[in-house]
């Protein structure tokens, strides 16, 4: 049987705890073979971003041709993308491509609430992106942006993926916070609703988390499981990579990504 692919595309983090590093350690570790398309380079740490380099329109669009006329990619990952022209590339190139299960994680949101993206960006996002994706995976503040609603309730959270859902014809995973439900996540397809009540873990070290989510639901769709097996699966690796508690750092460090290897990387 042919080992199944996955492809991410999104930002390198030296640090390894989230982006492309992160993307690739958890699609391994869920049982696919990864690949990349790397949208910038950044010098960051677990206390923070010190520097970005955007690579060009051109060179991304490279990449994503290299990856896609060799090892065709039985699902596609797209995190963090910074701009329109970007944002474009990959929607071309993916419509071209006929790329299959396709899970954006619409990161336009920082964890102190500074917005990431600029406006022609998010626009771009969501009339060429999102129409393209199985499923999206925004958290409270990204759906508050895509569905320009207020989320204070579980209801909020229903109300909001529908209509996000609906507006861009994708699924929606929307991502419960200390805000609303904790770990609890929402799925909304157009056949209805599914909670995915998730266990909250006193974990300080949460860097990664919507990357390593987003990038085991890819890997799991590419394996070829319906989505909401795929997503229950995603959920339950997430959670086993927090309990490991994993403590490096100065700041909100990494998630053990290989905690279910520990024999093998435990001295």
């Amino acid at each position: 049987m042919r080992l199944k692919t996955a492809l991410s595309i999104a930002g390198s983090d030296s640090s390894g705890g989230a982006g492309i590093q992160a993307d690739l350690k958890t699609m391994t570790c869920n049982g696919v073979f990864a690949m990349s398309a790397i949208t910038a380079l950044t010098a960051q740490n677990t206390t923070g971003v010190t520097g970005i380099y955007e690579v060009s329109p051109d060179f991304l669009g490279q990449q994503i041709d290299a990856v896609f006329t060799d090892i065709y990619p039985d699902a596609v990952k797209i995190g963090m993308v910074s701009s329109a022209p970007l944002i474009h590339v990959i929607a071309q190139r993916l419509a071209d491509y006929d790329a299959p299960n396709i899970v954006v994680d619409p990161v336009m949101v920082a964890t102190s609430g500074a917005k990431l993206l600029a406006d022609d960006a998010i626009e771009t996002l969501c009339t060429e992106l999102l129409p393209l994706a199985t499923v999206a995976t925004p958290n409270l503040a990204e759906a508050e942006i895509l569905s320009d609603q207020t989320i204070e309730s579980e209801a909020d959270m229903r109300s909001a993926a529908e209509t996000i859902g609906r507006r861009y014809h994708c699924a929606v995973l929307c991502k419960g916070g200390h805000k609303v439900g904790g770990a609890d996540d929402l799925l909304w397809t157009p056949q209805g609703i599914r909670w995915y009540r998730g266990e909250r873990i006193d974990n300080p070290n949460t860097h990664g988390t919507g990357c390593t989510l987003s990038s085991a639901i890819a890997a799991n769709l590419a394996k070829g499981l319906a989505l909401e097996e795929a997503i229950g699966q995603a959920k339950e690796y997430l959670t086993g990579a927090l309990k490991a508690m994993l403590d490096l750092g100065h700041g909100s460090g990494p998630l053990d990504h290989g905690y279910q290897l520990q024999n093998l990387t435990r001295i």
